[in-house]
């Protein structure tokens, strides 16, 4: 029997924890199939809803996912930052998970309005110096994650890197994709536990797939064709 290498291996293994996670988000209708109208305007025939994982061992388990990225992606920083108000539970929820494996790091997360009594200020948690490392749900222009980014240097800290949930992989004006453009402008590590590939290969290889109308992906495949890169996939763990 011919054993394969370890790096096939490893691949083979990422490949599984992707499935997994996908097939978590769609139990529970973050990952939703149809026709959405996005900020943009533009008619997608997928949501990406994050705010619908609402259940401890969900958040447990998709944490689980955010410090597995940020392990193999050896990221360094002095703080987790979650913008308001998805990143919120997902810096918490990840910082606790990064804690059961030895690593206690502190927490971040901005007001959407500054406080101006009590303790006042714009931001909850730790204070924000340092390195600081920004987890989100979804980039599709990069957009929120640039606002963020500005109150953490306003603040006189840096950008450590971002770390996210899901790469739509849409292209920026530059022809590459949202999250090129992004690490490119801000000149650190932005990377993705999972792209709109990932989600195409999980409904082409598994059953789900089966369960949906028989013309989605191909619904899917030309969303991606007409304003998504293939060639340019971000990193991701």
């Amino acid at each position: 029997m011919q054993v394969g290498t370890q790096e096939g291996t490893q691949a083979s293994t990422d490949d599984a924890r992707r499935r997994e996670l996908i097939g978590l988000l769609v139990e529970h209708q973050v990952l939703r199939f149809g026709t959405f109208t996005l900020k943009s305007g533009r008619q997608s025939p997928y949501f990406f809803n994050l705010g619908a994982l609402h259940t401890g061992a969900a958040i447990q388990q998709l944490a689980e996912c955010y410090a597995d990225c940020i392990e193999a992606n050896g990221l360094e920083f002095d703080v987790l930052f979650g913008p308001a108000y998805k990143g919120i539970p997902i810096v918490v929820a990840t910082a606790e998970a990064l804690a059961r494996r030895g690593r206690d790091v502190p927490w971040a997360f901005n007001r959407k309005e500054a406080k101006g009594h009590g303790e006042g200020g714009q931001f909850v948690g730790a204070p924000v110096h340092g390195r600081v490392l920004l987890v989100d749900d979804v980039l599709t222009a990069g957009t929120a994650v640039r606002e963020a980014t500005d109150l953490i240097t306003a603040a006189g800290a840096t950008i450590a890197g971002v770390v996210i949930a899901l790469d739509r992989q849409e292209r920026a004006d530059s022809g590459s994709t949202a999250v090129d453009a992004l690490r490119l402008s801000l000149g650190v590590p932005v990377v993705s536990i999972l792209t709109l590939q990932n989600v195409i290969d999980y409904l082409d290889e598994t059953e789900a797939g089966a369960n949906h109308p028989a013309d989605l992906r191909a619904r899917i495949r030309a969303y991606q064709a007409a304003y998504c890169s293939q060639a340019m996939e971000s990193a991701r763990s």
